[in-house]
């Protein structure tokens, strides 16, 4: 089988205009692009991200590095922790304003990174964040986490949601 050759083109940096980044928590969550968060199981990055929604629901901070003020509205959606067991509780305990964090529901269908249901969702609630825990089980069935260019679509196509709200 004979593979397409694609037209090579290139840009020179020179014809790019730079950008300033904005910055959730410097130096760590930039506001309009995909934050990862890694680490091995019970490292704690669901209590870390749960305790950042609950300082942003209230519009607090961890430190002078974080943007604070005006509270924000937050979606969450888990594929690993019950809602009622597991999540509310945390946030509660890490005095989250509740009435800030939303969750899409999924009895109907699963979500995934390419549903509609998130734009309608970031539109709706007004959110600044949106937290997929984890975010491999979001990336839908038609998608392999093995192929990095089906990956890097995807993961631009969430940032680009991000940058427009």
């Amino acid at each position: 089988m004979e593979e397409l050759k694609t037209e090579l083109k290139l840009i020179q940096m020179s014809s790019i205009e730079a950008e300033e980044v904005s910055w959730l928590w410097y130096p760590f969550i930039p506001f309009g692009k995909l934050t990862i968060i890694q680490g091995d199981p019970g490292d704690g990055k669901t209590t870390m991200v749960l305790n950042i929604a609950a300082k942003l629901s209230k519009g607090e901070t961890f430190d002078d590095h974080m943007i604070g003020g005006d509270p924000i509205n937050i979606i969450y959606q888990t594929a690993e922790d019950g809602l009622a067991d597991t999540v509310k509780p945390r946030l509660e305990s890490a005095g989250a304003d509740c009435t800030r964090i939303s969750v899409i529901d999924e009895s109907d269908k699963s979500l995934s990174m390419a549903d509609s249901r998130i734009e309608e969702a970031l539109i709706q609630t007004k959110a600044k964040l949106l937290i997929l825990d984890p975010i491999q089980a979001y990336l839908g069935g038609e998608m392999d986490m093995n192929r990095a260019n089906e990956a890097r679509d995807m993961t631009k196509r969430l940032g680009a949601l991000a940058e427009k709200y």
